[in-house]
């Protein structure tokens, strides 16, 4: 198993163990895996984000912690929160891994999932290139609308 997996199974199983949140020590948590800081950055970034349904707060400095919250998990409330914190523009890719999320944490159907991804592919969006992640955001949100 890779450090970032055992990292994030780590910070996982803390927060099974909690109603609200957790909060962790960077370096504290560094020394425990025996780790440089900025690979529990790395997984911080690129495994608890909003998407996948958790809200981060870090303060830096002596005092400082990182506070992992899970956000409560039913369709409308994870839909709306993901809707909010889109971006304006979105990329193919990304459209793949909301979907493969939202049916994860069944939020949605496999139905739901063909039709999120065939209205948002690029050989649907005829439009020029410089507009088409634009476009492509207005799409999914608007169906996203639809599914809350």
């Amino acid at each position: 198993m890779k450090m970032s997996d055992e990292i994030e199974k780590f910070i996982k199983e803390l927060l099974k163990d909690e109603d609200e949140y957790i909060e962790i020590q960077r370096n504290e948590l560094a020394e425990y895996f025996k780790c440089v800081p900025s690979q529990i950055n790395y997984v911080i970034q690129t495994r608890f984000k909003p998407s996948q349904g958790y809200y981060v707060e870090s303060r830096r400095g002596g005092g400082g912690h990182i506070r992992i919250k899970k956000v409560n998990v039913t369709s409308s409330n994870y839909l709306m929160h993901i809707i909010a914190s889109m971006e304006d523009k979105i990329t193919a890719g990304e459209v793949d891994i909301y979907i493969s999320n939202f049916l994860s944490y069944g939020i949605i159907g496999e139905l739901e999932a063909k039709l999120l991804k065939v209205a948002t592919a690029d050989n649907v969006l005829i439009v020029p290139t410089e507009i088409k992640d634009e476009l492509r955001a207005n799409i999914f949100k608007n169906m996203l609308l639809n599914l809350v």
